[in-house]
Parts: structure tokens; C-alpha cells; sequence
């Protein structure tokens, strides 16, 4: 069994959803790699008592990163932190020899993600990936299975997206995500968006051109302070592109749709793929439903609902008519990171995000600004 000595950078919510997930290491099958947590890094030291409490293999808590990066007891650290932080962490840490799983979207803007994968081609031994979870839910991976098969014929359109409703309490204060400086012009496309791409950008069905619409819908809010703030990013957006099927040579409507403001929506990530002969969708709000229709010139169009349970990339102790949640797709996230990292691209049914994939975002990101600006479509 290798074991993966991992760093924390970020001891917030993200980074103690990849703790949990190392404690639940055994509910992973036939694996010869594990994770393990050995230190952790935060300017806020508060933070520290969690994992003291749950993560007994904690060896290092430090402010520093640097004094994490310098221990020779990591490997590989997940780092999670405000988008300005991105570039600046992002090459320390390569810099440093350690393999990398970053969040989105990799670099506060598309010069700090180019600077990001600059240092990755000065330090080829390491290995890099950025974090997606929602398509490891099993009815993604069934979609990825039908398109790699060539299953959906001539592609009319996709549509793909996260929308959440945690920004609908206008009174809800303001906090990094809403400034520009920490948070980047991107707005909710950089928060949102590489969930919605992952699965696309990874069948080869890049966009090749953007028509955006970006809205702020709440312009200010409270500063905690008994003041208000101007709140400078995007809550909502909406991407109709063009893209290529590379099976067909043909073009498509690709719609990415990124939300902080969606009634009704905690946090839901959808993908529909459909085709002249078979059509497919997927929503996070019922978590095991496959919707598939499958036609025949002449037949009937009916559309299917089937149940997947628990049918995963990696096996696991649970049995397969369980449901499936968040917590499981991290899991199975980090499980690809690992057994990539251990024995390369061919030993993973589906990989984490590749550093030039969120490179296609960045310049799909940066367009859809401009789009927005001037009001137009905008080549890629």
C-alpha cells in the first residue's frame, strides 16, 4: 500500500471535507494507495482545533506555508484559498516539489492561471489537477460512458450548469467572493464554472465561440459593520457557445449556466446531452435518477427514468441500491487524484481536471467578459 502524505492549505470548509474524506479512506475497495494527513496551514489558527481533534495523524499546524512546504514528511498538499491567492501559492508549492490538487479556477484571472502552468512546465515531476466533484455522481459517469460509446448520434445541444441560492438573503452579509480584489471579474463563473466544464471540456466538446449574459442582481450588502458594501461580482451567468463534437465534426449549442441567486436551488449541478438517437439528463436534485430516451427512426420518443444507486468509478463497501451523495463524489474525486498521481491517466475511468483544461476556461471566462461588454458573440 503507498501511502500519499498530504498538506493542507486552507482549513476552512473545503479543506475539512478532504479530512473527512481521508478518515473514510476504507470505505474504498481494491485501492493500493491512500491518503494520509500529516499538516495543515491557515492564517487563522482557530481553525487548527478540528482537525487536532479528528485527524490523529496530524503532525504539523502551521500560518506558514512556507514551513509546510519546507517539511519532508509532505508529499502533496490540497490547497483551498481565495482566487488571489491562486498563483502565488499554486507556484510555491510545485516550486517546492510537492504534487498539487488546487481549487477553481486556478488563478484569480487568465494571466495568474498562465503564470500557474508556467511553473508547472519548469517543474514536470509534479503532478497537478484541480478539484471537481459533481461529475464522479454516478449518472454523470453513465452520461461520459454514452458519449465515449458514441451512443447519442448527431449531438443537438447541451446544457450544463451549477446553480445555488445561498446569495438570495439580500441582507446576508458580505463576504470575499462579492470583491473583485479576492474574488476576480469572474464572479460566479469562477466559483461555479469549472463544475459545469469538466465533463464537457474532458469529451473534447470545446467552445469555440460565447454569446454572455452576466447579472448583478444584488447590488450591495451588509459591511458587519452597521454599514453597507457594493457587492463588484457576478451573481448569475448564462453561456450559449457553439462547440464541436470531435466524433462527428459537427456543431452544437453548449450552454453553461453558473448561479448564486436560483430560487429553490441549494446546490444543484445538471448536465443534458441530446442527440438524434439517444438523449440524456442528469439533475444533483434527484440524485440517483438517469433520464434517458432512446429512438429509433420511426419509433416511439418516450423518456426512461432509471435508478442507479450506488454504481461508482472506484468500488466501495456500500451496495449498489444505496444512494449517492456529496460526500461520496469527494471521495471518489480524491480516490482518482490518488491512483492517478500513483500510476498515471490509464489506471482512472475518469481524472480530476488537467491544469490545460482550466486553461480552456480561463480563455472561455475571459470572452464571456467581453461578450457581456460590448454585447455580442466572441470568438474563441
Amino acid at each position: 500500500m503507498r501511502t500519499i502524505r498530504f498538506g493542507i492549505i486552507g482549513c476552512g470548509l473545503m479543506g475539512r471535507e478532504f479530512a473527512s474524506a481521508v478518515g473514510r479512506w476504507g470505505h474504498l475497495l481494491d485501492l493500493d494507495v491512500k491518503p494520509e494527513l500529516v499538516a495543515i496551514c491557515d492564517t487563522n489558527p482557530a481553525l487548527f482545533e478540528w482537525y487536532r481533534a479528528h485527524v490523529p495523524t496530524l503532525k504539523l499546524a502551521t500560518q506558514d506555508h512556507r514551513e509546510m512546504l519546507a517539511s519532508k514528511d509532505v508529499d502533496a498538499v490540497y490547497c483551498a484559498v481565495p482566487h488571489n491567492l491562486h498563483a502565488s501559492l499554486y507556484k510555491d508549492i510545485v516550486a517546492a516539489g510537492k504534487h498539487l490538487l488546487g481549487e477553481k479556477p486556478f488563478g484569480i484571472d487568465a494571466a495568474a492561471n498562465a503564470e500557474i502552468l508556467a511553473a508547472l512546465r519548469a517543474n514536470p515531476g509534479v503532478f497537478v489537477r484541480c478539484s471537481s466533484e459533481f461529475p464522479f455522481f454516478p449518472c454523470a459517469q453513465r452520461i461520459v460512458k454514452a458519449a465515449q460509446a458514441g451512443r447519442f448520434g448527431t449531438i443537438l445541444e447541451v446544457n450544463a450548469g451549477l446553480h445555488h441560492s445561498s446569495d438570495m438573503d439580500p441582507q446576508k452579509p458580505i463576504n470575499w467572493k462579492r470583491m473583485v480584489k479576492f474574488n476576480g471579474a469572474y464572479g460566479c463563473m469562477g466559483d461555479l464554472g469549472m463544475h459545469a466544464l469538466h465533463i464537457p471540456l474532458r469529451l473534447g466538446w470545446k467552445p469555440k465561440d460565447v454569446r454572455a449574459v452576466l447579472s448583478k442582481i444584488v447590488k450591495e450588502r451588509p459591511d458587519g459593520k452597521g454599514g453597507m458594501a457594493p457587492c463588484e461580482t457576478w451573481d448569475n451567468a448564462t453561456l450559449l457557445c457553439t462547440a464541436a463534437d470531435p466524433k462527428t465534426g459537427g456543431d452544437f449549442p453548449l450552454t453553461i449556466s453558473t448561479k448564486r441567486i436560483s430560487p429553490g436551488d441549494t446546490n444543484t449541478w445538471f448536465l443534458s446531452v441530446k442527440g438524434t438517437r439517444c438523449s440524456m439528463e442528469f439533475n444533483s436534485r434527484y440524485p440517483k435518477t438517469l433520464r434517458t430516451l432512446d429512438y429509433t427512426s420511426g419509433g416511439e420518443q418516450a423518456w426512461r427514468e432509471e435508478d442507479l444507486g450506488y454504481q461508482t468509478a472506484f468500488k466501495s463497501i456500500t451496495g449498489h441500491i444505496f444512494e449517492f451523495g456529496f460526500s461520496d463524489a469527494i471521495l471518489q474525486m480524491w480516490a482518482a487524484y490518488c491512483v492517478e498521481l500513483a500510476h498515471g491517466a490509464e489506471a482512472v475511468p475518469f481524472g480530476c481536471v488537467k491544469p490545460e483544461e482550466t486553461a480552456w476556461q480561463h480563455e472561455l471566462f475571459t470572452a464571456a467578459l467581453a461578450s457581456h461588454a460590448e454585447g455580442k458573440v466572441v470568438r474563441l
